[in-house]
């Protein structure tokens, strides 16, 4: 739909979990790091916490794509079910036969004995179980006997459980003690901070064909920041539709204006607060005069919202200052400030 205006190739914020979207923040870096060691050193149970639409979904996804044909992974993405269903479904994803799937007892023999195959030529299985923290007890339970499947110097069947914190408060039940014992790794996704935000959009949009610059003004990536603190996939509801938006007013790149415009439509206030104000100074500071002069060079970086001067030795362009300027009346009462924005074309720096 927007995708010409904007020079892009496909729409970069769509909600679905595409690996090839996966922008890596240290957090993500992190999980995914951790996911892949647990699936190739068979460690028995790793736990993947953090809030709704952080990513999890999407860092399983791209763990899962980069194992070798050795490795087989199934996948469960629903497991609101009872413990007959539970077995069913299990049944069905590890290609196991009719009888599996309608007796418990043949399901684990079946089950068993395909582990030990695999193992004795090499291959491995891994199960992942993703919204974990809406698992019953009784699955939970069912889960760590499973995770006991192993011979006398490895697992068999490695389990990553995935959730929200929630999962990690329901570990520390005393009913659960048994499971929380086999977490051999834990790794957590937290909200991105207003740097990796900037990465973040930036990325996907580079990931899709186009240019950051281009695309959304620093204004309009601090407010898309604010308003959904930090989550991902906030972050894509709200960039999708001020593309949708601007593409229909034909305002390119998307400012502050049609954020602030978007998020009034989804109802996208915000839940953070202020700083609190700075402590007045214990001393008067000291004078311009007498004040140590830096020890080193130093580099100021800048935000050029309008991509910055083709010449990097030119001032700002008087498009980009009536741009900024525009922005500024269209988002009253709020500070311009300064931020570095690592990897993106938004930066500009000066000796």
């Amino acid at each position: 739909m927007y995708e010409a205006f904007f020079g892009l190739s496909e729409r970069p914020f769509d909600l679905t979990p595409n690996p090839r979207y996966l922008v890596l923040t240290h957090a993500h870096r992190e999980a995914l790091s951790n996911l892949e060691y647990a699936i190739a050193s068979r460690k028995g149970v790793t736990l993947l916490l953090g809030d709704a639409g952080t990513g999890k979904t999407t860092v399983i996804r791209t763990a899962i794509e980069r194992q070798p044909d050795r490795v087989h992974c199934v996948h469960l993405q629903n497991p609101a079910l009872d413990r007959a269903e539970f077995v069913e479904m299990l049944a069905t994803l590890f290609g196991l036969s009719q009888r599996a799937a309608e007796s418990k007892t043949v399901f684990l023999l079946e089950l068993e004995a395909l582990l030990v195959a695999r193992n004795a030529t090499g291959e491995s299985t891994v199960l992942v179980v993703d919204e974990a923290q809406s698992l019953p007890l009784e699955l939970l339970e069912e889960i760590r006997l499973l995770a006991n499947i192993e011979t006398h110097d490895e697992k068999l069947l490695s389990v990553i459980l995935a959730g929200q914190p929630e999962l990690a408060d329901r570990l520390n039940e005393r009913s659960l003690r048994q499971l929380k014992q086999r977490v051999a790794l834990r790794c957590q996704l937290s909200p991105l901070t207003l740097q990796e935000t900037c990465a973040y959009v930036a990325g996907r949009i580079r990931a899709a064909g186009g240019v950051g610059a281009q695309t959304f003004t620093r204004e309009a990536v601090t407010l898309m920041h604010e308003r959904s603190n930090g989550i991902p996939r906030t972050l894509n509801v709200i960039a999708d539709n001020a593309l949708v938006t601007a593409f229909a007013t034909e305002r390119r790149p998307v400012n502050a204006k049609v954020v602030l415009e978007v998020c009034g439509d989804l109802d996208l206030q915000g839940g953070g607060k202020p700083p609190p104000p700075a402590a007045a100074p214990s001393r008067p500071p000291l004078d311009v005069a007498t004040r140590p002069s830096p020890s080193g060079p130093v580099r100021l970086i800048t935000i050029d919202p309008g991509g910055g001067p083709s010449n990097p030795g030119e001032g700002p362009s008087q498009s980009s200052v009536a741009q900024g300027n525009q922005e500024a009346a269209a988002w009253p009462g709020r500070k311009r400030s300064k931020f570095s924005l690592f990897r993106t074309a938004w930066i500009r720096g000066t000796e």
